[in-house]
């Protein structure tokens, strides 16, 4: 989506409240941004944090060609609704996505639908599934492909052009994207009119059929309720959009890191526990740590979790992967109070500074909604010591606690950092303390006594969005580097630190998906000049080096006594064989601290 599309969405955004400007007290977190899922009824998506993706049809292995034959297996073996409900509930998950109708397991509607033109059940197992959820709190949404080129991956044909066509009336060839996208649109309306609980639709890309056509726009008027998740577009009037899990994280759990949906979009990452989306035959391992770490890597940044699960024929999991959701059952139920309820920290709903620590440790923050000054530390990769320093991003701590047993932890705060000591109880996937904060963020200038200026800027996203006290606006450099940001603080003051929240909208590592690079649009080389006047610049940067390329706060140590700051960009990670975030820099909110806050408790 371009920048003034994405602009366009967002005006339609809650500013955020006092509780998170510069300076401001805490109250709960603002209401959530994205406006479509502000309707009644979808309140359930912005709930969630962990879904069940259930990839199930006539090419689950073995593989059917015949969908009498398919439903007849499927009913001996004992297929029951209940059982995929009851595993989704193990996994804490809200919601359930059931994928038959997909591209590569045989297009198959395990629906009785009236629609000829790919396989279809007489069984209902949509509405049984349905219907098993509702009874235990939990939503359905279906997966709808636009995609009709693996039509006869396997050598037989899934797809009847001929008796859709007799249906329709005229000629239609289904294994064109257009043909596919008429045949996929009526399957939408039926769906629709048939299954009121339905609660919406996960759909694998965009299909010009639909969008000529107005799909999304007749969804929206006829079932205002239902949810739209896209698959890797990001499609405004969708709800969501949903990030397929992609290797070469550092640490290999990080999968927020590879995201480019900046909050408050919601969004999604989808991955799967046990190699191929679907049963291939094989009863898979499932690497456990990774698949949880994932889980709270993406709560420490809004994200929900989809977890691909591929279930056989007559719809249980292997051992393997069953065994994994009972295992996984228990250690979420010790940790769940520290994921429900919560935003991702260091970001737009506040909270410490999320990444890499010292000492080769790796965290995940989580902001609890209703009363911010409750915040959960997730130590996901332990440092080689008994001690946790992490950036405190002028949050002041008033205790600090192991989340499982509730018990008090000695610890100092100084210099922008949280140090808290003699941590013995080390958990193998996600070590939780609970952060106890005041209720105001400490040394932080408020926005309104900053102004900005910047060398260079884009017509629509000016330099002085750095300093409105939003998250939802921000300044855009208009594809200028080197540029410079200049900071007037109003007057001569002892400057700690500047807080930089830069724009969430590419990648942070270099890594090749769907054969395109993709690469960070963030700070790398800088500079920092102060100055008294605004004329004269001492001579010698206060702060110099290289800015790491991640997301949530990044941190400029000052210590200098000064009017103006200026930022000098000298470079940014993207390399010039990225067009898409080459020489493109956005940020959405700089903040200055003349001081940080101070003090300590004993364990």
């Amino acid at each position: 989506m371009s920048a003034l599309s994405r602009r366009s969405f967002l005006a339609s955004a809650v500013a955020v409240s006092a509780a998170l400007t510069v300076g401001g007290a805490l109250g709960s977190l603002p209401a959530y941004a994205a406006a479509p899922t502000h309707h009644r009824g979808r309140e359930w998506l912005r709930d969630a944090r962990i879904g069940l993706f259930l990839h199930w049809g006539m090419r689950t292995i073995p593989e059917y060609t015949d969908v009498e034959a398919w439903e007849a297996r499927v009913t001996g073996d004992g297929w029951s609704a209940d059982y995929w409900v009851d595993e989704a509930i193990k996994l804490h998950a809200s919601y359930l996505v059931l994928a038959s109708f997909h591209s590569r397991l045989g297009y198959a509607r395990t629906w009785p639908s009236r629609i000829p033109g790919s396989p279809r059940t007489r069984r209902d197992f949509l509405g049984e599934l349905i219907a098993a959820a509702k009874a235990k709190g939990l939503k359905v949404v279906l997966y709808m492909t636009d995609d009709p080129q693996w039509h006869n991956e396997s050598g037989f044909e899934y797809l009847d052009s001929a008796a859709y066509s007799a249906h329709k009336g005229e000629s239609v060839d289904l294994t064109t994207l257009d043909g596919f996208g008429m045949f996929s649109y009526d399957n939408f309306v039926e769906v629709m009119a048939d299954y009121p609980d339905l609660a919406g639709f996960w759909i694998d890309n965009d299909n010009a059929y639909w969008e000529r056509n107005g799909l999304y726009e007749r969804i929206r008027r006829e079932r205002p309720e239902m949810t739209l998740s896209n698959n890797n577009e990001d499609t405004p009037i969708m709800d969501m959009v949903s990030h397929e899990q992609k290797s070469g994280m550092l640490p290999d759990y990080d999968y927020a890191a590879a995201t480019w949906t900046p909050l408050p979009r919601l969004a999604e990452g989808c991955f799967t526990i046990a190699g191929r989306w679907w049963y291939n035959g094989t009863d898979n391992a499932v690497n456990e740590a990774l698949t949880l770490r994932r889980v709270i890597s993406n709560c420490g940044s809004s994200i929900r979790s989809l977890v691909a699960e591929g279930a056989q024929h007559g719809g249980r999991f292997p051992a393997k992967t069953e065994a994994f959701n009972n295992a996984a059952k228990t250690w979420l139920d010790g940790v769940w109070g520290s994921l429900r309820g919560t935003e991702g920290g260091g970001y737009l709903y506040g909270g410490l500074q999320p990444g890499w620590i010292p000492d080769g440790g790796f965290v995940a923050v989580t902001v609890d909604r209703d009363d911010p000054t409750t915040q959960y530390l997730h130590i996901t990769t332990r440092p080689s010591g008994n001690t946790v320093r992490v950036r405190d991003n002028a949050h002041k701590v008033r205790r600090v606690e192991d989340f499982r047993t509730g018990r008090r932890l000695a610890f100092e705060q100084r210099d922008g950092y949280l140090t808290v000591f003699g941590i013995k109880r080390w958990d193998p996937y996600d070590t939780v303390l609970t952060i106890r904060t005041a209720a105001h963020r400490t040394g932080l200038i408020p926005s309104a006594e900053i102004t900005a200026t910047a060398t260079s800027s884009a017509a629509a996203f000016p330099a002085a969005n750095l300093v409105d006290g939003a998250f939802t606006t921000y300044w855009d450099a208009g594809d200028t580097i080197p540029v410079s940001v200049t900071l007037d603080v109003g007057e001569v003051r002892h400057l700690a630190y500047l807080a930089l929240n830069q724009r969430e909208w590419s990648p942070t590592q270099n890594r090749e998906t769907f054969g395109r690079k993709e690469d960070s649009a963030r700070i790398k080389d800088y500079r920092v000049l102060v100055s008294d006047d605004g004329a004269t610049w001492r001579q010698e940067p206060v702060a110099a080096g290289v800015l790491e390329s991640a997301k949530g706060v990044r941190v400029i140590d000052l210590g200098v006594r000064c009017r103006y700051v200026r930022l000098d960009v000298d470079s940014t990670w993207a390399a010039e064989t990225v067009p898409a975030f080459y020489h493109k820099l956005r940020i959405d909110h700089i903040g200055v601290a003349t001081h940080c806050p101070r003090g300590g408790g004993r364990g």
